[in-house]
């Protein structure tokens, strides 16, 4: 190992030491639990398999891409909550003979944070996000919901995760 290498290598250890990163994820290191409550679904249309899945999916994104534990308890560093806002299916399409081509699959959930080592990181109001997913006229709710239900789930975690994450 060279000397230049060694010079960058510890410069590279004191600026990155102070905290964790993984993926543009940033958490301090004085953050080491994590509470993700039961993701509850107020959508005037409910999903049934939704709120269980996408709340698994979140406890596993976090789980596998943070060093943070998981826990029950009302002292966890970070405690996130959601609730299903929105599931609602529009028109995004109309055909030459001005029938329904495709229709669009609006879903809407609201993230509630709470950090507990600084709450000037916490959200003072819900912070909701809106996915799209579009799918044939077709195709009934049930079946675009079959053939899309693994993209929702990931994409609302992902942005889920990445919203509380990657905002430091």
């Amino acid at each position: 190992m060279t000397s230049m290498t060694r010079w960058l290598l510890l410069l590279l250890v004191v600026f990155c030491g102070g905290c964790y990163s993984f993926k543009d994820v940033s958490i301090p290191p004085d953050i080491k639990t994590v509470r993700i409550n039961y993701i509850d679904n107020r959508a005037r249309y409910v999903n049934p398999q939704l709120s269980p899945q996408l709340t698994d999916k979140l406890r596993q994104k976090v789980v596998s891409q943070t060093r943070l534990t998981q826990i029950q308890g009302d002292d966890a560093d970070y405690e996130i909550s959601a609730t299903i806002t929105d599931y609602s299916i529009t028109t995004s399409g109309i055909s030459a003979n001005k029938t329904t081509a495709s229709n669009r699959l609006n879903v809407t959930v609201a993230i509630m944070f709470h950090n507990r080592k600084d709450e000037t990181k916490s959200y003072k109001d819900p912070q909701s996000i809106t996915r799209n997913f579009d799918f044939d006229a077709n195709l009934s709710i049930q079946q675009a919901e079959a053939q899309l239900g693994e993209n929702i789930v990931r994409n609302l975690a992902d942005e889920i995760f990445n919203r509380i994450f990657s905002n430091w």
